[in-house]
């Protein structure tokens, strides 16, 4: 769990955070990722799939990424 805040938003964001919060398996295969991309702005990988990710709060983006493995893991998809 990366999380900086910047002096202004980056291309693609509108608000001052650049973030990266990574979950990967033991043999580095990721599978779960929440981040800012410049010029991207706000997404989730989970698995093989991306999806926007509309960012509110840093506090409400680490439970949303926690929340996340939690629902991985129920699903059989996480060790």
């Amino acid at each position: 769990v990366v999380v900086w805040l910047l002096p202004q938003p980056l291309p693609g964001s509108t608000h001052d955070y650049k973030y990266r919060l990574h979950y990967q398996q033991a043999n580095g295969a990721e599978v779960i990722r929440f981040d800012n991309e410049r010029g991207k702005g706000d997404h989730q990988h989970i698995g093989n799939t991306e999806t926007l990710y509309h960012f509110s709060t840093v506090r409400q983006l680490v439970f949303d990424f926690y929340a996340a493995i939690r629902a991985a893991r129920r699903q059989g998809g996480l060790p």
